[in-house]
């Protein structure tokens, strides 16, 4: 018993000491690292830090990937390809990929194991393994103050708006509206916020309902979001 505790303790001391934080020699590698924002240890990959912008006070958990171009070393021009804003939290096995650009807004939170890329692999070439192959790439936005739930994936040309909850196990496609709660693959928007009547249901596509749905006062049903 107290050798497992003290060999608790001096992994959580490991891994404070090896969290990546402002100042350090990892964090200069950034194009910005925020003031009070860390990458938690341990890291499962981390490279193109020189096309990376992280605000202040954000969070990414451990296990997280981080990468901008399609390896360690490729270049992509004298700009920011992946943007995370202030008081972000990148949940425990999330990875994000970008290889031209990905903007995460201010006060984003994730779930575990979520995954946001700009680009895909092709498959036309029979020729070539589709590993080898790459997709057009097209910019992705997660817009402020949104929650992404575990296991959710952001695709190529996703534009999610600002306070927006995304389901668990979603996949996003495409774009989604501002104050709005969306579930499914590829995901829908199934609650949005509309003025002067609160949240609304919308109804699913098809089902002849006319107006902006029905009335819902009490907010999203974590149990459609899988976050309850």
């Amino acid at each position: 018993m107290l050798a497992g505790d003290a060999a608790q303790a001096a992994w959580e001391r490991l891994a404070y000491a090896a969290a990546i934080g402002p100042g350090s020699a990892r964090a200069r590698r950034f194009r910005s690292f925020g003031e009070r924002s860390a990458i938690c240890f341990p890291v499962a990959a981390l490279f193109g830090e020189e096309y990376i912008e992280i605000g202040r006070e954000s969070i990414v958990g451990p296990h997280c990937t981080l990468s901008a171009g399609i390896m360690p070393g490729y270049t992509l021009g004298n700009i920011p390809r992946l943007r995370i804003g202030d008081r972000c939290l990148l949940g425990r096995g999330s990875g994000i990929v970008t290889h031209d650009s990905i903007e995460i807004g201010d006060d984003v939170f994730t779930g575990h194991h979520v995954y946001v890329t700009d680009a895909s692999h092709g498959y036309e070439d029979v020729t070539v393994p589709i590993g080898r192959q790459f997709g057009e790439s097209k910019p992705v936005r997660v817009g402020d103050g949104s929650w992404l739930g575990h296991g959710v994936v952001v695709l190529p040309g996703a534009d999610i708006g600002r306070h927006v909850t995304v389901g668990a196990g979603s996949v996003v496609t495409g774009a989604l509206p501002d104050f709005s709660v969306a579930v499914g693959s590829p995901a829908r928007v199934i609650r949005r916020y509309v003025q002067g009547e609160g949240w609304v249901r919308v109804p699913p596509p098809g089902d002849g309902q006319p107006g902006h749905g029905q009335p819902d006062h009490g907010g999203p049903d974590h149990r459609e979001t899988g976050e309850g």
